[in-house]
């Protein structure tokens, strides 16, 4: 930051502002009086990186004008001997009192007097008196550095102006008062500052606009720091590679995102030090723009430069990878952040918690979670939302109502209108009536009327538990409501409509068209089994094409489920080759030279018996027509089970193949996988009948 080594020790005076820095030592006096100018002052490469962590808004300046000290304590030869003194003399505590540490210390100490003192002229005058009528300009510069109280600075400052009859360097003194109003963060005055310097006709300097660019930095205001950094050139001050560093950050901030893109362009060519703020920010930037791939290209070439990250910019990495939806890269960024030894704090977690749950990884987040819970830190109600809304996506039931009354218990949190839509899912997809309705009256309760989401909930509840009645009660609650049912609405009727008795179905069908008529047309066809093949392909096709991509798969997967219950199973086959034909379904059927597959995984159990049937319909015409097969067959059904049920595709299929005395059989190696040689499939392919389809 800006005058950093000059305030911090008596050994430079002038160091990182005005380059005026004196090299005295504890033991050597020096014998000549001029403190000369140190043209490089960064002794270690420590000093380096602190310079490139953090922006310093300080530059160098000319050394030829700078002020002589006028400290009568000082020789005027010019020479660079030194004078051993016995620190046992009685003349070395003299000495030590005449050498500048002593002065130096002092100036300190008026500097903390002004901070703490009344903010008016006569309490700064008293002050100031103890300096005496002998006051130089670097003296004055060395107080109002070490100063934070703006308003006593200000007083000190017009007191220093009056004194000093003609200052070499004014900016200097308008400078280092301007960084004091700059660790009050209070850029108004730090402007106001500025602008008295103009009109006293004091030209601001690099330095002016570096640390006034960093004050509306500290202050959160971007616009501000591009504000000043574009009024440089009027006043024939050119930026440094420091300053544009900044200004990365600033703009990016600021929202114009091209500009701070093409600085930091710039930046890798000229080989700028950028800090980590910086850094920081640009990742953001990226991530919001959705190019997570430049996050971590931003992320590697920072370690390239050698610039360590810090936890800022580990936490920043780990949340645009979380929004991303790629859970194995925070896994490694947060192994990579713990082995260079940072302690994640609140926003780790919170980063943790959003990518695990967007993610569904379940236990990764509920393992985050319990350790949150052990350090004692407290969860927002959108980190809970995030917890149990994943719970709600992978089925942890019991982890939800465990969280839930967590929750509760927290005295910081309250549920709102999605922790209970959330827990009413859970209790909905488990069919849990009683549980359900239990979180309903909780939440009219607490003051929530039910939403869209809640009442589409209650609906899948209901229909899993075959109580149709219900299901239409609260869709006509629905209306009521004055709430317009939208397509994941429709389709959670539609998905009741296949766990629902075929004597119940006109019910649901009213419902279905009330709330989507182009559906309802369509589910009236097939309930109602009327003929007309060129009827239903129109409507099912107009249906598919109008609903939203979101919902074309969910909603076709659930009317060939309708069709093989109704035991319709050549219109199934046509809203098959309905989603192939609209790209709904894609590579169900693949070929190679060695192996022939079904590939089932993103069916429904309707649609994936449907899609057997057409396949083995297309094996039995190969055979049929002397085509030889390939070496090997395969149906790839998934490894996966419903998150609400012990039934998946692959125990469904298990029965089915068996019931069709289908030589598949599960593959050991390849879990979900069913294979068979093509000796086996050519024969009975070739002593096969037709197969009824039944769903499991």
């Amino acid at each position: 930051m800006a005058y950093h080594h000059f305030c911090s020790s008596p050994y430079s005076l002038f160091h990182d502002c005005h380059s005026l820095s004196a090299s005295i030592k504890a033991r050597p006096i020096r014998s000549s009086p001029p403190l000369k100018p140190l043209s490089h002052s960064f002794p270690s490469k420590t000093s380096i990186q602190v310079t490139h962590v953090s922006l310093p808004d300080a530059r160098t300046q000319e050394p030829q004008n700078l002020p002589k000290l006028s400290n009568s304590h000082y020789p005027d030869d010019k020479t660079k001997s030194y004078v051993w003194v016995n620190p046992r003399s009685s003349r070395a505590s003299r000495l030590r009192q005449l050498s500048y540490d002593s002065r130096y210390t002092s100036l300190v100490k008026v500097a903390e007097s002004l901070d703490s003192c009344n903010p008016n002229e006569q309490d700064v005058l008293t002050v100031l008196t103890s300096l005496g009528n002998d006051v130089s300009e670097q003296d004055a510069v060395v107080v109002l550095n070490n100063m934070s109280n703006p308003h006593t600075a200000l007083l000190a400052l017009n007191h220093f102006q009056r004194i000093l009859k003609k200052p070499c360097r004014e900016v200097i003194l308008y400078n280092v008062t301007i960084k004091v109003f700059r660790k009050s963060k209070d850029l108004d005055g730090a402007e106001k500052l500025f602008d008295e310097m103009i009109q006293r006709g004091v030209r601001p300097d690099n330095v002016t606009f570096s640390t006034l660019i960093s004050c509306a930095r500290v202050c959160a205001l971007p616009v501000k720091a591009v504000e000043w950094f574009e009024k440089m050139p009027t006043y024939g001050c050119d930026p440094d590679d420091v300053t544009y560093s900044a200004m990365i950050d600033a703009y990016g901030r600021a929202g114009n995102v091209d500009m701070a893109f093409t600085l930091y362009d710039r930046a890798r060519t000229e080989k700028w030090r950028i800090d980590p703020v910086t850094f920081s920010t640009l990742i953001k930037i990226y991530g919001i723009a959705g190019n997570y791939d430049g996050c971590l290209n931003v992320y590697e070439e920072m370690k390239a430069l050698g610039a360590k990250p810090n936890l800022v910019i580990y936490n920043t990495l780990l949340d645009a990878m979380g929004r991303a939806k790629k859970p194995w890269q925070v896994k490694t960024i947060y192994k990579e952040m713990t082995a260079n030894r940072f302690s994640p704090n609140w926003a780790t977690y919170a980063a943790l918690l959003r990518a695990y749950g967007k993610a569904r990884y379940g236990d990764d987040a509920l393992n985050v979670y319990k350790e949150m819970k052990d350090k004692g830190l407290e969860l927002t109600v959108v980190l809970y939302n995030t917890l149990l809304a994943m719970c709600a996506d992978v089925g942890y039931a019991d982890e939800a109502f465990e969280i839930f009354e967590d929750m509760k218990k927290s005295g910081t949190c309250k549920p709102d209108s999605w922790t209970f839509s959330s827990l009413i899912t859970i209790y909905a997809c488990s069919g849990k009536v009683s549980e359900a309705e239990g979180i309903v009256n909780e939440m009219l309760e607490a003051g929530f009327e039910p939403t869209i989401f809640v009442l589409t909930s209650l609906i899948q509840c209901y229909g899993k538990a075959q109580r149709t009645d219900d299901v239409v009660r609260t869709f006509n609650r629905v209306l009521e409501l004055g709430i317009t049912p939208d397509d994941r609405f429709c389709g959670c009727l539609l998905n009741v409509m296949t766990q629902t008795p075929r004597e119940e179905l006109p019910k649901l069908t009213d419902c279905l068209e009330k709330a989507n008529s182009k559906l309802g047309n369509v589910v009236k066809l097939l309930v109602d089994e009327q003929n007309g093949e060129g009827n239903f392909k129109k409507e099912a096709s107009e249906l598919l094409n109008y609903i939203g991509s979101d919902v074309k798969r969910a909603y076709c997967n659930c009317l060939i489920d309708l069709c093989v219950n109704l035991d319709l199973l050549e219109r199934a086959c046509e809203l098959l080759e309905l989603g192939l034909s609209l790209e709904i379904y894609a590579d169900i059927q693949s070929r190679s030279q060695t192996q022939w597959s079904l590939n089932l995984k993103s069916l429904s159990i309707g649609a994936a018996l449907t899609a057997l049937h057409v396949w083995i319909n297309d094996l039995t015409k190969v055979v049929e027509s002397g085509e030889e097969l390939p070496p090997l067959l395969g149906i790839n059904t998934g490894h996966g089970k419903h998150k609400y049920s012990e039934k998946g595709l692959a125990t469904v299929f298990e029965s089915h193949l068996k019931e069709l005395n289908a030589p598949f059989h599960e593959a050991p190696d390849k879990v979900g996988w069913f294979l068979t040689t093509k000796v086996a499939a050519k024969s009975w392919l070739e002593s096969r009948h037709s197969p009824d389809l039944v769903v499991a």
